[in-house]
């Protein structure tokens, strides 16, 4: 799965649904308890998300997710690699049982999926060639520079802040995964990547043919927990109040302070408040 095999293949004999019927009934914590483990879709961007070569998954929302169900009595996490804009689709048709990939909420996608209350509150930034040549460093800059070209990934938040913003499409061009936008930039297709700010310095660590700018003002702040089926009311519920008492604990700082994010950040916002975000 870390190298994009096809997900009915990485499935296989794990779904539990006919094509075409949707997703599973019945409670997805059940299913877990009777099988040992989710299936989650996960992408491949540290430190939101990370496949190991092996197919372990980690990461940290998946870390989260994984320490929550345990208390929950389900052992274990699978993941699958999904692009973003094919995660609720999956979600939908019972491909997989839950979605923890830092898939940013905004009002789009709060309406399709029940999402957990936050784990990650995140910002976001530009990734520009060094000495940032355009000067760009606020959506606006794109907005007042009508020849300016941003790389986004498909169905990515960052996409919708683009569109929310009515950055016209010529202006927006998409790139498959963060390789190609590092690609694009430095091949000078793009005059910028846009993409979470600790995704960006995280590839910046081992990539230096480009610079990460200080998060952009005018951005709207979101974040992101565990997104499941809409019928799974109650179990979002008890799931919940596990992840309430995790968030209070030292293991929860741990797994964030390991993947740099500031577990402080996600105790004073709520999945109401994000979900307001446009687009």
């Amino acid at each position: 799965m870390a190298v994009g095999v096809p997900l009915a293949a990485a499935l296989g004999a794990c779904t539990f649904t006919e094509p075409g019927t949707g997703a599973p009934k019945g409670s997805v914590l059940d299913r877990g308890r009777r099988q040992g483990y989710l299936r989650v879709a996960v992408f491949n961007e540290p430190p939101y998300t990370k496949l190991e070569v092996d197919g372990t998954v980690t990461g940290a929302e998946p870390d989260v997710l994984r320490a929550v169900l345990q208390r929950l009595g389900i052992d274990d996490i699978r993941g699958a690699r999904i692009e973003y804009d094919a995660m609720i689709p999956s979600l939908k048709s019972g491909q997989v049982d839950v979605i923890a990939a830092g898939l940013f909420m905004k009002q789009s996608r709060c309406a399709e999926v029940a999402y957990s209350e936050p784990v990650i509150v995140s910002t976001e930034s530009f990734a520009v060639p060094p000495g940032n040549p355009a000067g760009i460093t606020t959506i606006r800059d794109v907005l007042d520079n009508p020849g300016m070209k941003i790389a986004v990934l498909p169905g990515g938040f960052e996409e919708g802040i683009l569109i929310a913003a009515k950055v016209p499409q010529s202006q927006r061009v998409i790139v498959r995964d963060n390789v190609s936008g590092v690609e694009s930039l430095a091949a000078g297709r793009v005059d910028a990547f846009l993409l979470p700010t600790l995704s960006l310095r995280g590839m910046a660590q081992v990539n230096k043919s480009f610079e990460v700018t200080d998060p952009i003002e005018d951005a709207p702040a979101t974040g992101s927990g565990a997104a499941f089926e809409q019928s799974q009311t109650d179990d979002v519920a008890r799931y919940n109040e596990v992840l309430d008492e995790f968030k209070k604990g030292p293991e929860f700082a741990d797994i964030m302070q390991r993947w740099g994010f500031d577990a402080e950040a996600a105790l004073g916002v709520t999945t109401a408040e994000l979900c307001e975000a446009e687009g």
